[in-house]
């Protein structure tokens, strides 16, 4: 049985709508777990409908550790300056630099790594490959990528507050939420020393 509990419950974990909670927990039986994979395949969908659209406003955020050894600003664009300053965008935007205090991706995306840092680092795997069959080395080298990809570039790291999320999971969410397009330009990581 779906309650109103259960669908606000949802709605807290995704940030998805009332209507679009109902609906995924009616999809999945009222399993909390498979309706939230339902929304994150929902809201990727809406999120890449609205990648093309204009990001012109948004939010610089900050974090400053409490040891004050670590601080980073993030600039997370929107489109209308009635998200840019809405509480819930700008807490996103300290959310995301808090997370890259704790996690200190290099990268915003993959695309932006150097080509030539990814090729050493291929290189580097294949060396180490060298013994294993062909095909098994392939998939192992892919496997490898994805996982030096996910240390080095935000977007694609777990959420260092949920890592079933990726941030880039947690930007569709946000996406979602206000039904506009986000972006996370640029950010600054500063660390005493």
């Amino acid at each position: 049985m779906i309650t109103t509990d259960l669908i606000k419950e949802l709605r807290e974990k995704t940030g998805c709508g009332m209507m679009e909670c109902k609906t995924a927990l009616g999809e999945a039986n009222g399993d909390m777990e498979k309706a939230i994979e339902v929304l994150r395949k929902k809201g990727i969908a809406k999120a890449v409908k609205k990648a093309d659209r204009q990001t012109r406003e948004g939010f610089i955020g900050s974090y400053i550790h409490s040891n004050g050894k670590i601080g980073v600003l993030v600039e997370v664009a929107c489109e209308t300056d009635f998200v840019g300053k809405n509480e819930d965008f700008r807490a996103f935007a300290k959310e995301v630099a808090m997370h890259i205090a704790a996690a200190n991706p290099s990268y915003v995306k993959r695309e932006d790594v150097p080509s030539e840092l990814v090729e050493k680092e291929k290189n580097i795997q294949r060396e180490l490959l060298k013994d294993k069959p062909a095909q098994v080395a392939d998939k192992i080298l892919e496997g490898k990528m994805k996982k030096y990809f996910s240390d080095i570039c935000l977007l694609e790291q777990p959420y260092v507050r949920n890592d079933k999320l990726s941030i880039t999971d947690f930007l569709n969410q946000k996406i979602n939420q206000f039904g506009e397009n986000l972006v996370i330009r640029r950010f600054v990581r500063m660390t005493m020393g």
